[in-house]
């Protein structure tokens, strides 16, 4: 299963740097986002192109140890791996690139420019740490970067496309492009044939019946005998029309899909659509007064503290005889998230519910807990447990340093193991699985 550094990558640039970057930038943070979703999937797809290039290689092992993950808003304009980096991997297109990403944005094209600096220098920066720390050689690093080819291309965001950046797709996930045209290429041959062929039954089945009409007219002069014939003609026309009907609509919209380095194309005579569709945005949960026994926490209708102390207050867990009745029943956090490859940084705004989490604890002094972590099927397993472990254990130390420690009976990490989603679907989807979870123990 191979990693997805994009995944590490974002760790790096969290909501907290995204607003940093909107002040500093005078830009508005959605821009900054917007902006950062379509350059992060852009560079590590022109460094995984690149992935044989010594230069490519040796950049990234000097940048861990450059400090560039320090100072990315600072530092990462005027350092001259970066500019020598994307010199390498884009050559001329640089400019392109950050016009496309301008206009893609929203963003002026000196803030695309800088972005595409830092983006840049936290995505070499992350690929570096991650070689130093796993003891990865220049040969490693450079299997690491092919192996992002097959995940990158469904990540850029509905709207872009490397085409756009004046990059062809076929310089970054091989001949899928050319697969992709051949095969839709193929496939409107064959239903322009089967149109022909269903044309030329329908005149051929009429043909036969009209002479078998004119030829029993001639031979019945009954005056019912028109009606005979005449009524199976139109009915055999009326389903030729609607046969011919039904092929070229088929003919109009066809869907190709290619499994050639996870490249999928859609096309229709009307739009035409590469990469991965617009998600449709979930209803927005909005923070709510939640009652703990007359004090007020701030939290969702239905979310962790509402669930946990209406199931508190209805004496369910006293009334458990055991453990076996409450291993069952998780709560998920709603904020608390770990930055990307983390188990010791916090996103922001995770505090709030770690506090909520010890104030009812403390309103229930009895109940004792137990602390999960889980991640998405991307990745080494051995390395998703031992992550997934050392958050929880991290939550759990957390409460400890709160004054709740002996209400926490264990802190365990799951990895991928009770992950639902696909590893290569979008990340949006597999974020899903990435949570931090808490249930009643005994």
């Amino acid at each position: 299963m191979s990693l997805n550094v994009i995944d590490l990558i974002k760790g790096q640039l969290g909501p907290a740097l995204v607003s940093q970057a909107a002040s500093q930038f005078g830009e508005s943070e959605s821009g900054i986002s917007k902006a950062i979703g379509g350059l992060l999937p852009a560079v590590v797809g022109g460094l995984a192109n690149n992935a044989d290039k010594p230069g490519v290689v040796d950049a990234i092992t000097q940048a861990s140890s450059s400090g560039i993950l320090g100072n990315l808003l600072g530092g990462s304009s005027s350092n001259p791996i970066i500019s020598n980096l994307l010199s390498s991997i884009f050559g001329d297109k640089v400019s392109g690139l950050v016009n496309s990403i301008a206009s893609f944005s929203g963003v002026s094209n000196t803030s695309a420019s800088s972005l595409l600096n830092l983006v840049t220098g936290a995505t070499v920066g992350t690929v570096g740490k991650y070689a130093a720390d796993n003891n990865l050689g220049a040969s490693g690093i450079s299997s690491l970067l092919n192996d992002q080819k097959g995940i990158i291309s469904s990540l850029l965001p509905a709207g872009l496309s490397l085409a756009s950046f004046g990059l062809g797709a076929e310089n970054w996930f091989g001949q899928a492009k050319e697969t992709v045209s051949s095969v839709t290429s193929t496939a409107k041959d064959n239903i322009a044939e089967g149109v022909a062929t269903a044309r030329e039954n329908v005149s051929e089945g009429a043909r036969e019946v009209r002479e078998r009409f004119e030829n029993n007219n001639n031979n019945n002069q009954g005056g019912g005998s028109i009606w005979k014939w005449l009524l199976p003609l139109l009915l055999l026309l009326a389903a030729g029309y609607f046969l011919w009907k039904q092929c070229e609509k088929k003919q109009t919209t066809t869907t190709t899909t290619v499994t050639s380095d996870s490249a999928t194309t859609s096309t229709t005579t009307d739009t035409a659509t590469t990469g991965t569709a617009t998600p449709v945005p979930a209803t927005a949960k909005t923070d709510e007064n939640i009652d703990l026994n007359g004090v007020m926490l701030k939290g969702y209708k239905g979310g962790m503290e509402d669930q946990m102390i209406t199931f508190l207050k209805s004496g369910a867990y006293k009334n458990a005889a055991d453990d076996s009745a409450l291993k069952d029943k998780w709560y998920d956090f709603d904020h608390v998230n770990f930055k990307m490859g983390s188990s010791t940084e916090l996103e922001a705004g995770s505090q709030g519910q770690l506090d909520n989490l010890v104030a009812i604890l403390k309103a229930f002094p009895d109940a004792k807990i137990k602390i999960g972590g889980y991640t998405d099927k991307t990745g080494n397993e051995a390395s998703n447990v031992k992550l997934s472990k050392a958050r929880a254990e991290f939550i759990k130390a957390a409460l400890a340093k709160a004054g709740v420690g002996a209400q926490v009976l264990e802190a365990e990490g799951y990895g991928s193991k009770f992950a639902k989603v696909d590893a290569k679907a979008s990340d949006a989807e597999r974020a899903a699985d990435r949570k931090m979870s808490v249930r009643f123990a005994k």
